[in-house]
């Protein structure tokens, strides 16, 4: 079974940072190329053209200090944005977009390689993901993070909405009132860090240009050495060309991040941390604890997951599954009735017993950002099965990882992220037999999904 596992796990890296990928840097090009427009909700309105109002002040300010040409397209992007102009707004952020340095394609701007480009991405963002997500489920996802954290914590967003909605959501992103707001994800990006130090640096330390270099450089000397040993992880593209050792893809700038998200932890000992995790940084597992949405990053890592915590998080997320799928799914249910379950309602789009809010299942984007959050605790638990010293622990975290994960399928059954990580745990403890059914019925509900297919193919030739 340990040659299966080994082959899931080599896929799994391979096509885990690539679903992660869209959601890191930026808005993905598939939503920013999307056709019709859409409009931000009326509920939403008032909250996003604020929010387009202060971040157009903050881009100006910031022109005036990098004292460089901005692109007119910026200053019409904003404008479009504190009007409502939806339309505008988002056939301006395409035509930009293409000349951005972040982007592949397309001609490069030099006028957009500068700090005012920053608050470009996070009003497009806020409004991408406040026009695609049901009012409700934004307004949630947004209020609950931010109302979880002590005033003047440090948060690390992920995901596009995990970034774009407290943001936009703050009283004042700039100003850290409540929290100072981080994506992990762009951290190996000089003029990101620049913006956020300009933001935060007389107040908190934030990572330095130095920083970053000693970042890149530590870890290019221990993929060297992991080159050299055969150690490299799965998924991780590092080669000796002529004596200079190249890196390159996903896995590789996220390791780097980490160690820049590292050095932050480490320099604001008096602050507490935060994360809306988008990809699995390795430091951080031992000191994760489940905070409702997110997860807390504890300064000292924990022995053990105390059981009070971890109650506390399946009731939290018993509550939220209830309202939004129905009252259906517990510890005790099956495989077959979680399929039977994304059969009826995903896949044949009908409602049948279940219950299930339609502003909720009928809506992707809000079951993959609530199936991702819920697939990150299940992460930690299923990394604590694995690592703990404990044969207890081991089986409570087990029990819970399990539990969760079947959750986060139910939430979004079409999300490969989910169905890959259940996976891996189902094989792990040689559950062939519901592994198979879970990706056939993934595959079924998204079949032009190939990664799916090919996770398919491969459970299939398993002995």
């Amino acid at each position: 079974m340990n040659a299966a596992v080994n082959a899931l796990e080599l896929m799994n890296a391979r096509i885990f940072p690539l679903i992660c990928a869209a959601a890191l840097f930026c808005p993905s090009a598939s939503r920013a190329q999307r056709r019709p427009d859409k409009l931000v909700p009326p509920g939403l309105e008032t909250q996003v053209k604020q929010f387009f109002t202060d971040k157009t002040e903050q881009a100006r300010a910031l022109a005036k200090e990098e004292k460089q040409e901005q692109a007119p397209e910026v200053w019409e992007f904003f404008a479009a944005g504190e009007n409502g102009d939806w339309e505008t707004v988002a056939s301006v952020y395409r035509d930009l977009r293409r000349g951005a340095y972040q982007f592949e394609g397309g001609q490069k701007d030099k006028r957009l390689e500068t700090m005012a480009w920053q608050p470009v991405n996070e009003c497009y963002g806020a409004y991408d993901s406040c026009a695609n997500m049901e009012e409700k489920y934004v307004t949630k996802f947004a209020r609950e993070i931010l109302d979880s954290m002590p005033r003047g914590s440090i948060y690390f967003g992920g995901t596009d909405p995990g970034r774009w909605l407290p943001t936009a959501f703050s009283k004042s992103h700039a100003k850290a009132d409540p929290c100072f707001i981080i994506t992990q994800n762009a951290l190996a990006d000089g003029l990101y860090l620049k913006y956020v130090r300009t933001m935060y640096g007389d107040r908190i330390y934030m990572a330095t240009d130095e920083d970053s270099k000693k970042a890149f450089q530590d870890y290019m000397d221990d993929a060297q050495q992991r080159l050299k040993d055969g150690k490299l992880k799965p998924g991780e593209n590092v080669t000796d060309v002529n004596g200079k050792v190249q890196v390159s893809g996903q896995v590789a700038v996220m390791a780097i991040n980490a160690r820049i998200a590292k050095k932050i932890f480490d320099a604001n000992p008096r602050k507490e941390f935060f994360i809306e995790e988008s990809f699995p940084l390795d430091w951080m597992y031992p000191h994760l604890l489940p905070h409702g949405l997110i997860m807390k990053l504890n300064r000292q890592p924990l022995t053990e997951m105390p059981k009070d915590a971890v109650q506390k998080d399946g009731h939290y997320w018993k509550k939220f599954t209830d309202d939004a799928l129905g009252k259906w799914l517990t510890a005790e249910t099956s495989i077959e009735e979680l399929c039977d379950f994304a059969t009826t309602v995903f896949e044949n789009k009908e409602t049948g017993d279940y219950e299930s809010d339609p502003k909720f299942v009928r809506n992707a984007n809000a079951c993959k950002t609530y199936s991702k959050l819920r697939s990150s605790s299940a992460g930690v638990y299923a990394w604590r099965a694995k690592n703990s010293a404990s044969p207890e622990e081991k089986q409570r975290m087990m029990k819970a990882a399990d539990f969760a994960f079947r959750q986060s399928f139910a939430l979004c059954p079409y999300s490969p992220e989910a169905v890959f990580r259940y996976t891996n745990l189902l094989i792990d403890q040689g559950r062939k037999a519901d592994a198979l059914l879970l990706v056939e019925t993934a595959q079924r509900i998204d079949p032009r999904n190939s990664s799916v297919a090919n996770l398919l193919t491969e459970i299939e030739k398993m002995k």
